[in-house]
């Protein structure tokens, strides 16, 4: 049975959070930025409110509070975020070039909650922290799983840096390029481990990586091509994402090169 560390929103006020104030907890970032000066070095954490309080919770009861229990749901939001601006600010004293954090919003098909309700209690939470981050000059990365297509804009909007998806074709990558006409946002993406990694097929493999760089790699944020770490969960033969490597490689020095002689 998986249980949260709270059976009740009811006992927030005698929950004791993690302490992430103190500076000395981090003298291993700075040893990592001694030890790799030229190295982008990202301070991980452990996602904003809604993937902590979902986890303190349980989610089948945490997503029926957000609904019938707003006001202590709010209270236990503004907690983790005094929380997340320590570390921030922490992360921020060791000379971190960006912060990143998971938070999976959607199922294949939607968010988990609807737009209205992210928009109410979760965007503004959002802009508070990216702000506090960018205000130290450090970049703020999301991971997200599922289709979240519905609060991307808010997300770009709140001052969300790079978006890191595991599956860009539920999304479409078309829909991923239109959203760079108007903003200045990164993905991060390996070839999609679902839809295209499953069908073993190298030259669709090698095509889709090919389409990610000539449609997202432009210059209106960018594209950071991706490699999904664990083959294993699902049900791979490295081989596979090793062609979608080589085609980012060889087909991103071309397209480089392009770009910077045209």
């Amino acid at each position: 049975m998986i249980k949260g560390v709270l059976d009740d929103i009811k006992n927030i006020d005698t929950y004791l959070f993690p302490d992430y104030s103190r500076q000395k907890n981090y003298t291993v970032v700075l040893e990592k930025k001694k030890q790799y000066p030229d190295k982008w070095l990202i301070g991980s954490m452990p996602g904003f409110a809604f993937n902590i309080a979902r986890k303190m919770l349980k989610l089948d009861q945490y997503l029926m509070d957000l609904i019938l229990e707003e006001n202590l749901i709010h209270s236990l939001h503004n907690r983790i975020d005094i929380m997340l601006e320590q570390m921030i600010n922490n992360y921020a004293r060791t000379g971190v070039d960006a912060v990143m954090f998971p938070e999976d919003w959607g199922t294949q098909n939607q968010t988990l909650i609807s737009p209205r309700m992210w928009q109410k209690e979760f965007y503004p939470r959002f802009v508070r922290l990216c702000s506090i981050a960018h205000k130290k000059n450090i970049k703020v990365f999301m991971h997200s799983c599922g289709n979240i297509g519905a609060i991307i804009p808010g997300l770009i909007k709140a001052g969300i840096d790079v978006l890191q998806f595991d599956q860009p074709d539920l999304h479409g990558i078309d829909n991923l390029a239109a959203y760079q006409e108007k903003s200045k946002i990164t993905f991060w993406c390996p070839v999609d481990i679902q839809k295209t990694l499953q069908k073993k097929n190298e030259t669709i493999i090698r095509a889709k990586a090919r389409e990610m760089l000539d449609k997202l790699w432009k210059g209106r944020g960018g594209f950071i091509a991706g490699y999904y770490g664990d083959n294993k969960s699902i049900g791979l033969d490295p081989e596979w994402q090793l062609y979608a490597c080589e085609e980012f490689k060889f087909h991103g020095v071309i397209s480089n090169y392009k770009q910077h002689n045209n």
